[in-house]
């Protein structure tokens, strides 16, 4: 299990669940966090750093196009498995991610420097559970998006390693 995040961390995740702040932050971070992973050699996102949750470089296949799709994605770890919240900031549609990982569960998953195989599944039950406490732990703000988000129930997807 990953570190807590520190008080600082904690303030500034309470910041950024802001509606408005999401608004402005959603299109520049995946750039910034990209810049970050290329200077660190893949070891590092910016906004992982900043706000102390764990950030993955995950490589899907797009499910209507079939070409690779790259993304940095904030997941949450538990025996080698990552679950990771398809929260899409509490908007009212699931974000491409999830639509790909349906339909092409296969996926490459890059997290501090290491380049593994994955196969996701949508959980349900206490697994989804677990993972949602999880993150929900971590980060407040999945909370205010499920709320967000309504109708929509949030999804989690579980990476397990494939052997």
């Amino acid at each position: 299990m990953q570190s807590r995040p520190n008080l600082l961390q904690r303030g500034l995740l309470l910041f950024f669940m802001q509606k408005p702040v999401t608004a402005v932050i959603t299109p520049i971070l995946h750039k910034v966090d990209g810049f970050f992973w290329k200077l660190s050699g893949g070891r590092l996102f910016f906004s992982s750093w900043l706000i102390g949750i764990p950030a993955f470089r995950i490589i899907t296949t797009g499910a209507k196009s079939g070409e690779a799709r790259i993304l940095i994605i904030y997941g949450f770890t538990e025996g080698g498995r990552i679950g990771l919240i398809a929260s899409n900031f509490g908007r009212e549609n699931h974000p491409s991610w999830y639509y790909n990982l349906k339909a092409n569960p296969k996926c490459q998953v890059e997290w501090q420097g290491v380049m593994r195989e994955y196969v996701a599944h949508e959980s349900e039950g206490e697994e989804r559970e677990k993972f949602w406490n999880m993150a929900v732990s971590y980060y407040k703000g999945y909370k205010f998006y499920a709320i967000r988000a309504t109708p929509r129930r949030i999804p989690v997807m579980v990476l397990e390693p494939l052997k």
